[in-house]
């Protein structure tokens, strides 16, 4: 753990004393180091599921992979912004990168935390650079109402879970994942065990997010610079998933019962959001709701508590996180040449761009669950979970698949195809840092067809 957390503490001072000219070269060479040596944490050597490198860090199957995620997420994201945060002073420059940094950091101190008032703490620290992002270096005016958004929705979520956790250290004596999920099983049968089941959860399902307490994503996600959408996507959702995984194993006995409401919700969802997608109009809300869409799944997985549906939800956590942070910047870089997101100004893309037409080709159809990529794995092992449980479920989740594929085809068809408009004949060719960028966002989505069990071997 401390081979990557102590490199990302490294490079505040290097960030802000190095000289203005290598700035952006030093900061995306210094984090794509600190990804490929997070990479060494696939490579599975403990026997007993934990590797520790004190009492309260250490990974495991179900953490490794989504901490892998969060560290090669930042030179994405370094690399994503360059071209809009360039002509900025200098030192406006350097605080950008330092709270993109800061966020990996607290990333991992949640994903690696093994007492969860820890990965409490982190889980709500993650707030704060997020929330400067949004507010200082969004696009338009609406970017406060946003961050109010996104500050308010998710404090007032995880309130009850802090008194949840304060309330289980009361019944229990220790609030250790190590020692926790071996320990008696919690009496739970009261009304008043019930409002803690729930307060254990909301902070997460807000976070997810589940739909009913979803309107803070898309204002957020639209509102953001690139890199801000980015880790929002690819990472800051999942640590709700990530957390109710860890929550689930306490909460047993009630969970068969309490759990109906919130998997009801959740396929239900899938089906709006779906169908909300395909009558958006601004490219960053669309790919935004489907988000919503994708997450509906994974905590319909994840509430049926069956190895499968762990299974289904880590692998589809990981393949979303890839694409929807590709279809954010391939969106960005779309924004920075036309200067609009309207669909409806910016068509026939393909003529003028060809390469950037078949990125946009692969991410939907990773997006649409194309066999055999991890996205089509993660929801397949979802939706036969979701079948087992209660057949029903196949309207649902069928349903969602083809309002999935159907604006994943819009999305695609609006913006490459068609005439190009006379308005846009003059727009600046793609660089290759763009095609690189998204070589390394697609490129693990491809390989890890390959090699699955990187992503579930933690359930076997």
């Amino acid at each position: 753990m401390l081979k990557v957390l102590i490199p990302t503490v490294m490079m505040f001072p290097m960030i802000w004393l190095i000289s203005p000219k290598w700035l952006w070269t030093a900061s995306t060479a210094h984090s794509l180091l600190i990804a490929l040596i997070s990479l060494t944490w696939l490579k599975w050597t403990s026997e007993t599921g934990w590797t520790y490198s004190n009492l309260y860090l250490a990974t495991d199957p179900l953490s490794t992979p989504l901490l892998v995620l969060t560290c090669w997420l930042l030179p994405l994201m370094i690399l994503a912004s360059q071209n809009h945060i360039n002509p900025e002073p200098v030192n406006r420059q350097r605080t950008y990168i330092t709270l993109l940094t800061s966020l990996q950091a607290f990333l991992i101190l949640a994903f690696g935390a093994t007492e969860i008032i820890m990965f409490y703490i982190m889980f709500e620290a993650t707030l704060i650079p997020t929330l400067i992002i949004i507010t200082r270096w969004g696009n338009q005016t609406e970017r406060l109402n946003a961050g109010t958004y996104f500050l308010f929705y998710t404090l007032t979520g995880s309130l009850p879970l802090l008194i949840a956790l304060l309330m289980l250290q009361n019944s229990t004596g220790t609030l250790s994942m190590l020692v926790i999920q071996y320990s008696q099983p919690l009496q739970l049968n009261s009304w008043g065990h019930m409002i803690w089941w729930a307060g254990c959860l909301i902070a997460f399902l807000v976070k997810m997010p589940l739909y009913g307490v979803h309107l803070w994503l898309p204002k957020a996600h639209v509102e953001a610079p690139v890199a801000g959408s980015m880790v929002l996507a690819a990472v800051l959702l999942k640590l709700g998933g990530y957390g109710m995984m860890r929550m689930m194993i306490m909460l047993d006995p009630l969970s068969k019962e309490l759990a109906y409401p919130f998997i009801i919700l959740a396929l239900w969802g899938i089906i709006m959001t779906g169908s909300i997608c395909l009558r958006q109009t601004d490219l960053k809300s669309l790919i935004a709701y489907s988000s919503v869409s994708h997450m509906g799944l994974v905590a319909g997985g994840i509430l049926i508590q069956t190895p499968w549906g762990f299974s289904g939800a880590i692998i589809l956590m990981i393949a979303h996180g890839l694409v929807s942070s590709a279809l954010f910047c391939l969106a960005n870089t779309m924004y920075e040449r036309t200067h609009s997101r309207t669909m409806m100004l910016a068509r026939g893309l393909q003529i003028i761009f060809p390469l950037t037409a078949t990125w946009w080709f692969i991410a939907n159809l990773a997006n649409l669950a194309l066999p055999p990529l991890p996205n089509l794995m993660g929801e397949i092992m979802i939706i036969t979970t979701l079948f087992n449980w209660s057949p029903w479920t196949i309207l649902m989740t069928g349903l969602g698949t083809l309002i999935t594929a159907g604006y994943s085809l819009y999305l695609f068809l609006m913006t490459q195809r068609g005439p190009t408009p006379n308005h846009i004949m003059a727009l600046q060719p793609y660089h290759t840092r763009e095609h690189l960028l998204m070589t390394m966002h697609l490129m693990p989505v491809i390989l890890l067809v390959m090699k699955p069990e990187l992503m579930w071997g933690w359930c076997y």
